[in-house]
């Protein structure tokens, strides 16, 4: 029964706790917008002064003629306010302003002002920014305007900035509100706190949502302690006045707390601040004010249950002692509420389970602290010194903030001596100087980094020959000096700055102003009375805001994005974007490029790029490959095993498991496939009496997991199918046992292969791979995961074509409200048109084409239009692409145009407003369906986020989807007389008429040749031009009879005599390029056989000297000029006819069968050339460019060793082809009975290694034998018959080898024997 009736004491007293702390609350959304003044008497109204009785401010009422219709101050300038007390704390929704009746006299913008007691004020501020509102226009008309955010106050004070200049400051007032009822409590710091412990039979559950209001003057303190089981808790504490959450484990004083986040600023300005935690099972989130941050907190929290939650001190559930901590929180507590449940209201009914210790109030007692703010540049404060004391000394005291490094604190004239002293910021830092007849007496310096926005304190003391300053007491740092002079004061201070008319002696001012908060000033150690000042009964002052103190903190939340360090001065805030990838005034733009596709489209080449695939959004960027050596741009994000590694049994274990860590993080590489067109990774398993998939159960004895996160399961093997269970050969149906679908599903014991292509997007990467059958006796495996590759971009060349001035693409309202990018490429032949267009009510977005030169940024955010433009020096309607970067955020706006200098736009000082948009976007026209564009627009992004222009045009009347024509923009990156061919998507160059090979026919063909190495292209025979005219492109074959040429080639060598080139014909007719025995170049040319062949001796020595030389010549008839590397032309005049007839075969390096030739050119060609030849080119000829990468399809015999290299280039080859040799064939396996050649396998067995070096050099061996005999016999035939040969398109030359081809870019020399 006793057991039963606890039971139902608990439930009643549960029932009882939630009735209670409910009694508070209302249902529903409460409407809160009762005039909250007109019913107000005249003493709730006060003003800085009246004009007359009748203008007093108690006649300020909306819609009222009293008096004389409303309050005008005395003078119009902007230190006169109107305050109203509202009698006790209310919620204040808008305010409403109208001018004074009957006159001319009315407010245009004006400022907000709230209090709880009549001092200490905070400026209301839209979007945490700006802070003036707009007035009137008329004296009649009512503005109101509605908070963005309702404010509780008591006491409310409106201070004019700008009213009719044709009249006076004139205004009646409203506000609009509601109640506000409230519990409080006030916590003294020292010992009090409160305690509130759950009921042990309370259940838990994985949701706590705590929420309350603190005001407090010290910046440091414990706030909330929530702690459970073993010591395991959360707490947030003050600290420099940010509110810190920190992880607790343990409840001993050497038990170190973990920081988990920090929000918040300048929490200490006794201004109330509003705190919300919510805890959920894996993370919190945690708002301070309006800013909200989600914390993931440790797995040990996800089973967490609260026991005891204690506010203003850590305190320990068992001993009810505090445990040690910095500081306990000093200030008041608002509306304290844990899980629906009113604890201020629970301690006032003296429930059990809260209770409170120490000192604790239920009210919140302010002491009255009235501050100053500088706000600069004509901001100064000057007092009266007080009168001397006996001593004759100083005694200054006073409190500052700050985010300035450097500003005039205070500055006065010494008595008697002369001279100036002066107490400034400079670097941070404190510094006392003291200036006389244009030297400095004495300087000395105190504390550091006191622009960090905390108060500080100094003092100023001169005391009988000693002078000292100290800043922050004992906290902060000293400095003390004895001058040989008395330091007094003449008779004036002054704080912050000069007045702007002074030119006595008495104020210089050569440092910055100051802009700041300063509070607590003393004089001789009086307290100066700032409101006396204020009232102008004290002092002089300039450009002062007196009894609030107007630091905000523009760091937090901080508006730099992406990692970008955010620093500030009193007017603006500073984005270090510095290794954050990110470039602008708030590192909003990426500096890379978004793929691989637009690298190369910038003209680069094969090697290692950051890409940011989604640009300014939040993906950071990612290293990866841009292998630029085929037709198609590679992206290659390597893993941590891309080698074929064996798989060695472990004792007891049936599987092996092998994961893949990857170089990107999870949404970088997820991000990089689906942006991509098409992606691969190879999976191949070499295996000799090991199976793979099939088994006669139908389960699968090895899988791999691919796709995002951890991926899912996959069945199937590269090659195949997702889902088939197969092998590339039971898809091809050519496994070697027909009963299975994979090769090595017949379990033999030869190696037999099982490789292949994954293609399938959804299930890339490959994460980890399972291998089940490697434990039998006699079972052996390796296996290969290939490197991620993907290529194409399907943002790259998103188009869209306008062809009428009335088309255009709608898309949703594009949301940019405090930060908007925009990029694009368009190419026009109109001379005008909008390229896009969002409205709002009043706000706009717009990009336009203005002119023909001029592209113009425009929008307006509340405050007026603003137009960012630039201008080319080039028309822009020249139909080539031109880039377009847009950008707008709180710090400027800004606007690039292809390489042109960046043009920006400085936001105001004071602020930002919010884009506010309402309408579609449209894209390519506008609205009004004027000045739309006609031309094409590629890449569209927005803040990141590329829009798909094609799948809307497809769908859209007079737009037609993508947009051909690239080569007029492209078709420069194609050099050496590369030809650019276009695409539906891009573009790529045509090699075939180039010596140079590569994407951009940029890469240099080279060979290295030995004293027997010859290369011969043969020509056409001459009965051939009859046999088969048609049969070979003239490329190749060209005419026979020549009257001119071009001839150009590389070379380097230290041999002399040597001939580098000879061109013999079938006449006994030749052209021979050769270095003489004294270094220089000879051309000689014999065009009639019956007479001596003609020399032609350059001018320019030393060419045998090891150095890369470039010849170029070029005959016209009997005209030739010769051009050797950088050096003046020479020209030349042959006095044959100017006919080269019948050409037959053209040689490079040893020159076979020189019985045509002269006899001291046949001495010296026989002796055969040793160095480097490179980029060969005779007419559209490029012999050795058809030796080395097209030798089957080509006319052309080589004779000896010929050893391709980048010898004829100064910077080296692109190493990637050296790297990336071996690559997957698309069969579908091998069978043999040799073992897979594993490179740099991972096995501890050097017996296997020794095997494989062995079988590697009987198969080199056998290959070097077998290619020798082959071309013996190739060579014996083209002897005997010099026949047409048939050729392949090829994207590179007329002559097509798929497996050469591969081997273009290859730093690696390979040399063929043949």
């Amino acid at each position: 029964m006793d057991l039963w009736t606890k039971s139902v004491a608990g439930i009643i007293a549960q029932i009882a706790l939630l009735l209670l702390s409910s009694s508070h609350r209302t249902t529903g959304e409460e409407v809160c917008d009762s005039a909250l003044v007109s019913n107000l008497p005249p003493s709730s109204f006060r003003s800085s002064s009246q004009l007359s009785s009748s203008h007093a401010p108690g006649f300020a009422k909306v819609n009222r003629r009293d008096g004389a219709g409303g309050w005008s101050p005395l003078t119009s300038d902007r230190y006169q306010w109107l305050e109203v007390d509202l009698g006790e704390r209310t919620k204040i929704t808008a305010v409403a302003t109208q001018g004074r009746y009957g006159s001319s006299d009315w407010l245009t913008s004006y400022l907000l002002m709230f209090s709880d007691t009549g001092h200490n004020w905070k400026q209301y501020r839209q979007e945490d920014s700006i802070g003036s509102f707009p007035g009137n226009s008329n004296a009649d008309s009512v503005v109101q305007y509605k908070l963005q955010q309702p404010v509780i106050a008591r006491f409310l004070r409106l201070i004019p900035l700008d009213w009719n200049p044709n009249g006076r400051i004139g205004l009646r007032l409203e506000t609009y509100g509601c109640p506000f009822t409230s519990d409080v409590m006030s916590l003294d710091g020292v010992s009090s706190s409160l305690v509130f412990k759950l009921s042990p039979g309370t259940r838990q559950t994985s949701r706590d949502v705590m929420s309350l209001q603190f005001k407090t003057l010290s910046n440091s303190g414990t706030l909330l302690h929530v702690e459970g089981e073993g010591g395991l808790g959360l707490s947030l504490e003050l600290e420099r006045g940010k509110l810190l959450l920190l992880l607790r484990k343990g409840r001993t004083p050497s038990s170190e707390p973990r920081r988990l986040a920090s929000l918040g600023s300048l929490l200490d300005d006794q201004h109330w601040h509003h705190l919300a935690f919510e805890r959920r099972s894996s993370h919190l989130n945690l708002t301070v004010d309006k800013h909200t941050e989600r914390v993931q907190i440790p797995a040990e929290f996800s089973h967490w249950d609260i026991k005891q939650l204690s506010v203003g001190a850590v305190q320990s559930p068992a001993s009810q002692k505090q445990i040690a901590s910095k500081r306990n929180f000093h200030g008041c507590l608002e509306n304290l509420q844990f899980n629906g449940l009113n604890l201020i209201e629970l301690v006032k009914h003296k429930y059990h389970q809260v209770t409170v210790m120490g000192n604790v109030t239920f009210s919140c007692a302010e002491p009255v602290s009235v501050a100053v703010t500088f706000p600069g540049p004509q901001s100064f404060l000057q007092l009266a010194a007080a009168t001397a004391s006996s001593s004759g000394g100083v005694s200054i005291g006073f409190q500052f903030r700050t985010w300035n490094k450097a500003g005039l604190l205070l500055t006065f004239e010494l008595a008697r001596e002369g001279g100036m002293v002066w107490l400034y910021l400079s670097e941070a830092r404190l510094w006392l100087q003291i200036h006389k007849a244009g030297r400095a007496l004495l300087e000395i310096s105190a504390g550091s980094a006191l622009n960090d926005g905390q108060w500080h304190s100094v003092e100023l003391i001169s005391r009988r020959g000693r002078l000292s300053i100290a800043v922050d007491r004992e906290d902060g740092g000293s400095a003390q000096a004895s001058p040989s002079f008395p330091v007094a004061i003449e008779s004036q201070l002054f704080f912050g700055g000069c007045p702007a008319e002074e030119d006595s002696q008495q104020c210089r001012n050569p440092f910055n102003v100051f802009q700041g908060c300063m509070r607590l000033l003393t004089l001789e150690n009086q307290n100066v009375d700032l409101i006396l000042v204020q009232q102008k009964q004290l002092g002089v002052y300039s450009n002062l805001q007196i009894d609030m103190c107007g630091i905000h903190d523009r760091c937090s939340p901080s508006r730099c994005e992406h990692g970008g360090l955010c620093s500030q001065s009193w007017t603006m805030f500073h984005c270090n974007c510095s290794d954050s990838g990110y470039s602008g005034a708030t590192c909003h733009s990426s500096v890379y490029e978004q793929s691989c596709e637009a690298y190369k489209h910038n003209g680069n080449t094969s090697g290692h790029f950051h890409i940011d695939v989604d640009g300014s959004g939040p993906i950071k960027p990612q290293l990866v490959y841009c292998n630029m050596t085929e037709e198609t741009t590679w992206m290659v994000i390597q893993h941590n095993n891309t080698e074929l590694t064996r798989v060695r049994p472990s004792p007891g274990v049936n599987q092996r498991s092998v994961h893949f860590d990857y170089s990107t993080r999870e949404e970088q590489l997820s991000a990089a496939i689906g942006q991509s067109e098409h992606c691969e990774q190879e999976l191949s398993y070499h295996c000799r009496k090991s199976r793979l998939l099939n088994t006669p159960e139908g389960s699968p004895f090895s899988w791999w997991f691919g796709g995002p996160g951890p991926g899912t399961l996959q069945t199937y093997w590269g090659g195949a199918q997702p889902g088939s269970q197969q092998c590339a050969c039971g898809l091809q149906g050519v496994c070697v046992d027909p009963q299975h679908y994979c090769n090595c599903d017949a379990d033999r014991m030869e190696w037999a292969e099982d490789s292949g292509l994954l293609t399938h997007k959804e299930s890339l990467p490959v994460r980890s791979l399972v291998l089940g059958d490697v434990q039998r006796p006699g079972s052996e495996a390796a296996y290969r995961v290939g490197a991620l590759r993907c290529h194409g971009d399907k943002n790259f060349w998103n188009a869209a074509f306008f062809d009428k001035e009335t088309s255009y693409l709608h898309f949703p309202t594009f949301h940019a409200e405090l930060s908007a990018d925009v990029s694009f490429l368009f190419k026009t032949t109109a001379a005008s048109g909008v390229f896009l267009e969002n409205l709002g009510i009043k706000d706009f977005i717009r990009i336009e084409l203005s002119s023909s030169t001029l592209v113009v940024f425009s929008f307006d955010v509340g405050n007026g239009p603003l137009e960012v433009q630039v201008e080319s020096s080039v028309p822009l309607n020249d139909n080539r692409w031109h880039r377009v970067r847009a950008e707008r955020n709180v710090k400027e706006a800004s606007l690039r145009l292809d390489g042109l200098p960046v043009a920006t736009q400085e936001a105001p000082a004071d602020g930002h407003f919010r884009l506010q948009l309402n309408s579609q976007l449209f894209i390519g026209g506008t609205a009004s369906r004027q000045k739309g564009f006609r031309g094409c627009i590629r890449s569209l992004q927005l803040n990141g986020v590329t829009l798909d222009l094609e799948e809307r045009a497809k769908i859209t009347p007079g737009v037609r989807p993508g947009c051909p024509g690239h080569c007029s923009s492209y078709g420069s990156l194609c050099q050496n007389q590369g030809r650019c061919v276009e695409r539906a998507n891009g573009f790529h160059c045509d090699c075939s008429l180039s010596a140079y090979t590569g994407v951009f026919c940029n890469t240099e063909v080279s060979a290295s040749f030995k004293s027997g190495t010859s290369v011969s292209y043969t020509f056409k025979e001459p009965y051939e031009l009859s046999r088969n005219s048609s049969a070979l492109p003239s490329s190749i074959y060209s005419d026979t009879t020549l009257r001119g040429e071009n001839v150009s080639l590389s070379f380097r060598t230290n041999q002399s005599p040597a001939v580098l080139f000879y061109v013999s014909s079938y006449y006994r007719e030749y052209l021979a390029l050769l270095i003489n025995k004294h270094d220089k170049l000879e051309v000689r040319y014999k065009l009639d056989s019956n007479r001596e062949a003609e020399v032609l001796r350059s001018r320019v020595r030393s060419l045998a000297n090891g150095q890369l030389h470039t010849v170029n010549i070029r005959r016209q008839a009997d005209s030739v000029t010769v051009q050797i590397d950088k050096n003046p032309r020479e020209d030349f005049n042959l006095t044959s006819d100017g006919e080269f007839n019948a050409i037959k075969s053209l040689v490079l390096g040893r020159v076979l069968g020189s019985d045509d030739l002269d006899p001291d050119l046949a001495r010296v060609a026989s002796i055969g050339y040793t160095g480097c030849l490179s980029v060969v080119n005779f007419n559209s000829i490029s012999p050795l460019k058809a030796a080395l990468l097209h030798p089957d399809t080509s006319p052309v015999v080589i004779t000896g060793p010929l050893l391709q290299s980048n010898c004829g280039s100064s910077a080296s080859a692109n190493p990637y082809a050296a790297e990336n040799t071996h690559h997957l064939s698309d069969h579908s396996g091998s069978v043999g009975s040799g073992e897979p050649l594993v490179n740099a396998i991972r096995t501890d067995s050097a017996l296997i290694g020794g095997v494989i070096a062995v079988v590697i050099f009987v198969i080199v061996s056998g290959l070097v034998v077998t290619a020798r005999f082959l071309y013996r016999r190739k060579e014996t035939y083209r002897n005997q018959e010099v026949k047409g040969v048939k050729q392949e398109d090829s994207q590179d030359f007329p002559f097509n080898n798929q497996t050469d081809s591969q081997n273009v870019s290859c730093e690696n020399p390979k040399e063929y024997f043949i």
